[in-house]
């Protein structure tokens, strides 16, 4: 969407003024921007967002146009309102406004004749054919009537007075014509003359407005049983506080937790997934509930609430917050399971069906009928978990396999905690067809796991990349998880140390949100099996006490990057990418800009090898002149360079740079 260069400051007013229903259209509105599925979800923005509104607005004849955005936060009585204004060569008209306050918000388009508009640019071209005008002027001032008359209260009694001056015969002309050319009478006129002339398109459309973290952070996961010091000791919440300073030098803004709650005990998978645990196995966080209680309890050997709640407020502290894992799925052991057994999918003979993707079994978990006949109860029950959360302080959730259960509970969920909370923030954890991870974003998710693990080859990421930041960007957040417990892909197992520096640089730069599972850093890329993307010994199953500053380790990679990406409010965003041309298959090259930040990315997607190429550099979208040199500095290792032209030589040694985040000066 083209911006506006300047835009008229938005005036504010009560409810919009109304209009005869059914009346024939007098202006034709279409092709209204932003929207999803022609509004039937809403886009998503930030706090502090402007949202840029485009709409092509035309009618019968020669006459003008006068057309507004009207906008609100849902539910308030009064709207504001901002004028359009027209882009002749893109025949298009633009206009925006501010979000300043959380939650949903809407906004439609109006328009009308504009008749005062149009008298007004044909009294000019009288006075310049030197014509007669007195006759023009009786016309102007009986616009201006009709829209006092439409009008109440003191905007009436001051277009009276216009009207007047207007029609003043034994004034003199130029006093007359400057009157009618003056800036407060056409702001008194912006508006239709009478109702039935205005053409709004309803219903309104929508806008979900977020906390700045929804579209820009760096997510760290951990699991805070393998945070003590002590090999096959259960770490606690203390140990993850101890923690916390480390991760923040790294540069984070998110730590994920996997489920917290009691695990059951009952067909506890062993190490390994071993089907059947043995003694002292500490089974899989996901297997949720115990004799300790089930969602809205904490595993005894991680602390207590209380120790909890001041992890959270030690991580705000940090300038960090904790984000949740909700996993709606119950352990044989968890409470719900005697409480409510019709909650679940019950057999002819009696027993609960446990969880099958077969050929994968888990005899551990039991899932929710969420189709029960006490559906109702069930679904308060599983939102009133959240809520629970929420109360103690934790704003955002990374939703565990949210596909697997109906849309229609997410849309009502997400949307009732949010009405009450519109700060939570809900990221969806769903690898699945791609319409149902788009249906899964546009009713409610604030941010979306990707194919990104699996995207290798610079074709794949530059066609990847390309479909979110287009139209999806609208409503879809990709966060770019480099790995997680569940995906340790073949390229880093078999890239070694280079693959994770590569694929770190790749995540980070190519999305405002990312994140890393930790072992990352220390490059564990150990599959449990050939073939397998499970990893070895996983945390999943048993507890993993790690030397955090192992040799090998890419802390330095890490922290400067997080570094690079707040220092640069051009990685900060999604849409404002272009992929550059290169003649290596091997190299990848993209630019990233916003404002006076002009960035220039090229990665090395070869691990093993050394690769040359030339860069293609858009100089003219770039504003750099074709003959003079430019400086490009490397923000990865401090090094400037002297670029001239649009085709510019790299080369990545893997072993040494497998990237460069070059900074462009325009000097």
């Amino acid at each position: 969407m083209r911006l506006l260069s300047k835009l008229t400051a938005p005036l504010r007013s009560s409810r919009p003024p109304p209009f005869e229903a059914g009346a024939p259209p007098r202006v034709w509105i279409e092709g209204i921007e932003p929207t999803v599925d022609a509004g039937a979800f809403p886009v998503k923005r930030v706090l502090n967002d402007v949202v840029q509104v485009g709409a092509d607005i035309f009618k019968d004849g020669h006459d003008l146009i006068a057309a507004r955005v009207l906008y609100r936060v849902t539910g308030a009585a009064e709207f504001e309102h901002a004028p359009m204004r027209f882009d002749y060569d893109a025949d298009r008209w633009f206009a925006s406004f501010s979000v300043d306050r959380i939650g949903p918000w809407e906004f439609t388009v109006e328009a009308w004749p504009d008749a005062f508009g149009t008298w007004l640019s044909d009294l000019q071209k009288r006075m310049a054919a030197q014509q007669d005008i007195r006759a023009e002027l009786l016309e102007g001032a009986r616009y201006v009537n009709r829209r006092a008359d439409f009008l109440q209260s003191d905007v009436s009694r001051q277009l009276r007075s216009f009207a007047q001056r207007l029609a003043d015969e034994s004034a003199d002309v130029q006093v007359r014509v400057t009157t009618a050319q003056s800036s407060e009478l056409a702001e008194l006129m912006l508006g239709p003359l009478e109702a039935d002339e205005v053409t709004r398109v309803r219903p309104w459309f929508k806008v979900d407005v977020d906390r700045p973290p929804a579209a820009f952070a760096a997510w760290y996961e951990l699991f805070p049983r393998s945070q003590g010091t002590v090999p096959g000791h259960h770490g606690t919440f203390q140990d993850t506080e101890r923690r916390l300073p480390d991760i923040a030098a790294l540069g984070f803004d998110v730590i994920y937790l996997p489920p917290i709650h009691p695990i059951g005990e009952t067909h506890r998978k062993g190490k390994n997934n071993a089907r059947d645990g043995e003694p002292g196995d500490v089974g899989s966080p996901w297997a949720i509930g115990g004799k300790a209680g089930g969602h809205t309890a904490i595993h005894p050997d991680l602390g207590t609430l209380e120790d909890f709640r001041r992890l959270c407020k030690r991580a705000e502290d940090l300038g960090m917050e904790i984000a949740l894992d909700f996993a709606l799925q119950c352990s044989p052991d968890h409470p719900w399971v005697k409480q409510h057994p019709d909650w679940f999918h019950v057999r002819v003979d009696g027993t609960i069906r446990y969880a099958e993707n077969p050929p994968k079994k888990y005899e551990d978990i039991y899932p929710l009928n969420f189709w029960c006949a006490d559906r109702q109860r069930m679904w308060e029950a599983c939102r009133d978990a959240i809520l629970f959360w929420v109360s103690h302080g934790v704003k955002t959730f990374r939703v565990d396999n949210p596909h697997t259960k109906p849309l229609a509970f997410w849309k009502w969920a997400i949307a009732d905690v949010r009405k009450k909370h519109p700060d939570v923030v809900f990221l969806a954890e769903a690898f699945t067809r791609p319409k149902r991870m788009k249906a899964l974003a546009k009713l409610g998710f604030g941010q979306s796991y990707t194919y990104f693990t699996w995207k290798n080859t610079k074709a794949e990421l530059t066609d990847y990349v390309r479909e979110l930041a287009g139209e999806m960007s609208e409503y879809y957040r990709p966060n770019f998880f480099a790995n997680t417990p569940d995906i340790l892909h073949e390229f880093l197992q078999k890239g070694g140390r280079p693959a994770f520096r590569l694929r770190l640089v790749l995540a980070a730069t190519l999305a405002p949100v990312y994140g890393i599972y930790s072992g990352y850093e220390l490059c564990e890329n150990v599959p449990v099996r050939e073939g397998s993307e499970e990893y070895l010994d996983s945390e999943k199953y048993q507890i993993r006490v790690r030397d955090w500053r192992a040799a090998g380790n890419i802390r330095d990679d890490v922290a400067r990057i997080n570094r690079i990406r707040r220092e640069n409010p051009a990685l900060q965003l999604l849409s404002n990418v272009e992929f550059l041309p290169t003649d290596s298959e091997y190299v990848i090259a993209y630019r990233r800009w916003l404002a006076d930040n002009e960035l220039i990315i090229v990665v090395n997607l070869d691990p093993s090898n050394t690769r040359e190429t030339m860069i293609e550099v858009p100089l003219a979208r770039m504003g750099l002149d074709p003959i003079q040199t430019f400086e490009v500095t490397d923000l990865l290792v401090g090094i400037s360079y002297t670029w001239r032209g649009a085709r510019n030589y790299v080369r990545l040694d893997p072993n040494e740079k497998v990237a460069h985040v070059f900074r462009v000066s325009r000097a």
